[in-house]
């Protein structure tokens, strides 16, 4: 099996390149040398400075300002000229780092001799890429159209997703999600979660950022990845229409143990989705909405706690999802005066399911039924994110401050009914949660363009308010446990500022800042909670970030990195209620979690060709302050806990390569490889539920890693053919090992009614080998669990654009 994966990733090519050549903005201003008076309707060209040709050219307006039409990556001449005056010329070098260059003032001397020309010496030269940052357009990721944005992530270089929707960013979850730039209660605030809510077709394009500058918040020490949706820039109405279908689990991958109630099998999915713009004069207006109606298998697995007093427990934890999403999300650009310009815009996310969860138990030595547990879960969450945001633009080019106000809103209402059959009883129990997420943000941003670079100034104020209440309804024979109950609320203020400066010269560039931050937070829990007390934390930390880049020509280039960044714990990891679900591994969080702190340093090397493109880079990450979760079993019982805890220190030393070729005019290859050693230091901590259970664990280590093949075929006539293979190495958690698993992509795409329809079909996981397998280690237990959850899905969709 293992020869036949490695067969297919030869075969397959890549979708993805990591970048273009930057275009940037390039201004400046004519004055006289005498009175320093601005000089207008100055002549303004810019040349190849090997051969003299024409690259752009302008004229200055009444204040003596110019600016040049957007100037690729490279060494240039700029060439000043008027009447009366002699000519001054200036060699310059257009960056990768900015979208804007002032090459500041230019003082022209009045001609009063004869004399020869006044030449300005410069400098060099381009590279073609910010290795910092990497952008992937979701309609090239052929094999993922129609699916979840979770699911389209999971394709992409350095990227894995568990099957709990966790995303790991170079081995790590600790992963920051933006939408748009911008942090919103929809996907986490410092945290992910929520990317199944957005189907993959209203995205545009997915961001990812290793190496993050100080400029962004602090949170997520493996980086960030951000979400660009789709948006029109075309003048007046034009829009897209598409229809996409699929179907999942055509395989049954284990069949059920006995007594309950099927699988949800050839799961049907459907997402119809419309984008409208119009665009005229100093306004822009969009729409987009969508649905994502499916039923999916969420969860197939299976159990067994193997106890050292010989006691063996078999189990599966089966549930069945139905759930339509609703996204709407609009918007208005308007720009009423010349500098000013304003976006108001607002985004609705509905998410309603319905789970049927079955969990029997069996005495493994007997094989005898102990328990059935089943329940029937509905869950409403609706998302509303609002934003106003005021862009000034000074005369110069590029030179701005933005102030934007973000306003986001989540509700929770959710309500499970048990159903628990023993033996020698029947008995029910329900349980309610009702949670309201407030959050505030206020940003404002300040970029000022300089002769060799720029200069980013800003400040960040937020303040998050999230209160819930959970409520149990004892039944018959009730296994609640009732101190647990009552009511909590989350509490955050973070300020922040932050200074950003960016130098570029002709081989190096240099990005240096600093981002101070002070955080508190406070988890108040009712006074009558049977285990916890009101507990929080705060901060007052510094967050540098450096980058240095060295490019030795056009195409070979040398960077190095450095940041501080940290995870603070989401109120779900400080949440005081358990989770019922598996009533016998039950879940709870810990209000006494402090935030983890992590350092990383990275050094990477590009070599670029006509073709192609080889990049490697070495990475070191230490983190302090773990968070994780411990499983401890309950004194008297043969039930679990996992409780989020704190673990002491942890390293992610590793290597990553990507290599991209084209080969021949119409295939492409794209190898990404994660090679990497996890350490986890010895730590001892202390299980609060349902009293102190101390536990230690020894430090642990292994070298581990993922590589991924993705290639895209061009066929004639408008045909792309894409496979993505995709082979995650077995890896250690702070409790035990992840095994290794392996799946097979792929998807195929024609250009119809000239080039303006697509049509699609595609397959994940084709071969139905995609299955998560755990052991955990825990103070007189094992337990070993496997996966088979829902992965093969098989689509087919159309869409249009006008």
């Amino acid at each position: 099996m293992k020869s036949a994966v490695f067969l297919i990733f030869l075969l397959v090519q890549s979708f993805v390149s990591l970048g273009q050549n930057q275009e940037v903005v390039v201004s400046g201003i004519v004055k006289s040398n005498q009175d320093k008076a601005a000089i207008p309707f100055v002549n303004v060209l810019v040349q190849n400075p090997k051969d003299g040709s024409f690259v752009a050219g302008t004229i200055s307006n009444e204040e003596g300002r110019f600016t040049l039409a957007p100037i690729k990556s490279g060494e240039y001449r700029i060439e000043i000229s008027h009447m009366g005056y002699l000519t001054s010329t200036k060699n310059f070098t257009v960056g990768r780092l900015s979208d804007f260059l002032d090459l500041g003032t230019f003082f022209l001397e009045e001609i009063t001799t004869d004399l020869d020309a006044v030449t300005v010496a410069g400098i060099k030269e381009e590279v073609e890429i910010n290795l910092d940052k990497k952008t992937f357009l979701l309609s090239e990721n052929i094999s993922q159209l129609g699916g979840s944005a979770l699911q389209a992530l999971q394709n992409l270089p350095g990227i894995t997703v568990d099957q709990n929707g966790k995303v790991f960013l170079r081995g790590s979850d600790k992963v920051s999600i933006l939408l748009e730039g911008k942090q919103t209660a929809i996907t986490g605030i410092g945290a992910q979660s929520g990317l199944e809510n957005f189907p993959a077709s209203s995205i545009e394009s997915i961001e990812i950022i290793n190496n993050p500058s100080s400029k962004y918040d602090a949170s997520g020490n493996a980086g960030i990845i951000n979400i660009i949706f789709k948006k029109e820039k075309e003048e007046g109405w034009n829009g897209k229409v598409g229809l996409i279908a699929g179907m999942g689990n055509l395989v049954e991958k284990k069949a059920n143990l006995e007594g309950i109630r099927d699988q949800y099998r050839f799961t049907p999915k459907i997402n119809p989705s419309i984008s409208l713009n119009y665009r005229k004069g100093d306004l822009n207006f969009f729409v987009q909405g969508d649905i994502l109606s499916h039923r999916q298998m969420m969860k197939n697995e299976f159990i067994e706690r193997i106890f050292d007093n010989g006691e063996r427990i078999q189990q599966q934890f089966l549930e069945n999802r139905t759930q339509p999403i609703y996204n709407f999300k609009t918007g208005i650009d308007w720009t009423p005066k010349e500098r000013h310009a304003f976006t108001f815009s607002g985004l609705f996310n509905y998410r309603a399911y319905t789970d049927l969860g079955d969990l029997p138990y069996f005495d493994a030595r007997s094989g005898d039924r102990i328990r059935l547990w089943q329940y029937y879960e509905e869950e409403v969450n609706q998302t509303l994110f609002a934003s106003i945001s005021h862009k000034y633009s000074f005369k110069q080019p590029g030179h701005a401050l933005t102030t934007a106000f973000n306003y986001s809103f989540r509700r929770k209402d959710e309500v499970f009914y048990f159903e628990n059959r023993q033996l020698e009883f029947f008995g029910t129990d329900t349980t309610m949660l009702v949670a309201d997420e407030n959050i505030f943000d206020l940003t404002i941003d300040y970029i000022k363009p300089l002769k060799s670079g720029r200069l980013e100034l800003g400040t960040k104020q937020r303040a998050r308010v999230f209160p819930n209440l959970i409520t149990f309804k004892p039944g018959v024979n009730s296994i609640l446990d009732p101190g647990l109950d009552g009511t909590a609320e989350y509490q955050e203020w973070l300020a922040a500022i932050y200074g950003n400066y960016i130098y570029e010269r002709k081989n190096l560039e240099l990005e240096a800042g600093l981002r101070v931050e002070y955080i508190k937070v406070d988890y108040l829990v009712d006074p009558d909670h049977a285990v916890y007390v009101s507990d929080g934390f705060s901060y007052f930390e510094p967050f540098p970030s450096l980058r240095a880049s060295y490019f030795i020509n056009d195409l070979s280039n040398f960077s190095l990195f450095y940041n501080r960044r940290v995870d603070r714990p989401e109120e779900r990891n400080l949440r005081v209620f358990p989770t019922y679900a598996d009533p016998e591994i039950l879940q709870i969080g810990n209000p006494g979690l402090t935030p983890q702190f992590t350092q990383s340093i990275e050094a990477g090397y590009k070599r670029s060709w006509d073709r192609g493109y080889l990049y490697g880079a070495a990475y070191h990450r230490a983190s302090r302050n773990i968070l994780t979760r411990i499983l401890t079993s309950i004194p008297g019982t043969n039930r679990l806990a996992s409780i989020d805890q704190n673990a002491d220190k942890g390293w992610n030393t590793g290597i990553e390569l990507v290599y991209n070729q084209k080969i021949g005019d119409n295939f492409s290859l794209n190898i990404n490889s994660n090679i990497y050693q996890n350490k986890i230091g010895a730590f001892t901590l202390t299980n609060a539920y349902p009293s102190d259970i101390a536990f230690s664990r020894g430090a642990e280590s292994a070298y581990t890693g993922n590589i991924k093949v993705n290639g895209v075929l061009k066929l004639p006539k408008s045909v792309d053919i894409q496979l993505t293979a995709i082979y995650l190495a077995a890896d250690i958690v702070p409790q035990g090992r992840i095994k290794a698993r392996y799946h097979l992509d792929g998807g195929i795409t024609k250009k119809i009614q000239k080039g303006k329809g697509e049509v699609f079909l595609n397959a994940a996981d084709i071969f139905n080998t995609l299955v998560i397998k755990y052991q955990l280690e825990g103070d007189g237990f094992n337990v070993i669990s496997s996966d088979y959850y829902e992965s093969q899905v098989f689509r087919m969709g159309y869409s249009y654009r006008f």
